[in-house]
């Protein structure tokens, strides 16, 4: 087994939401298992649906299946967000199992979090942009000017052609 190490990046890694319902077995040390459902996946961790809360920091074996196969993983559970939401994180990840899990990624069955958040975030900036007012360069007056030195030049050009 590889061990996940903390991502040294500053940005987290693409979180996935599930379209169906996934569901997931949390198995304990001492061989008890209770299910749940996988809400949202990423290659480090998860959130997880739960009738009860687990310990934090309780370390389970969690399965679940991808369209890709069954994932099998040691995973550490983290603190309860309410009664029955409950983040994880893993600590164990075979290497096929990590495979299977990127191959489930890639395939698009899987709606990246990260980037509905950003195209949210363009939708509304485009909702409520407000482009600045250009303003004109030439005032009316500049382009009266320009427009009867023109005309002047034209006429002078034509009566100096004619006196030739």
């Amino acid at each position: 087994m590889s061990c996940l190490h903390p991502l040294h990046a500053t940005r987290r890694p693409p979180r996935f939401r599930l379209a169906e319902t996934t569901p997931a077995v949390l198995e304990f040390e001492d061989s008890r298992t209770t299910s749940s459902e996988l809400q949202i996946v990423s290659r480090t961790g998860g959130m997880l649906s739960l009738s009860n809360p687990v310990d934090q920091g309780s370390l389970v074996t969690l399965m679940f299946r991808t369209h890709k196969g069954l994932v099998f993983a040691t995973a550490e559970m983290l603190c309860p967000l309410s009664q029955n939401r409950q983040p994880f994180r893993f600590v164990e990840l075979k290497e096929d199992d990590q495979r299977k899990l990127q191959a489930a990624f890639l395939t698009g069955f899987y709606r990246n979090i990260q980037e509905e958040e950003w195209i949210e975030e363009l939708r509304s900036a485009i909702v409520n942009w407000n482009p600045p007012r250009r303003r004109r360069h030439f005032s009316k007056a500049v382009l009266a000017a320009v427009t009867l030195a023109t005309l002047c030049l034209s006429v002078l050009y034509v009566f100096s052609a004619h006196l030739r």
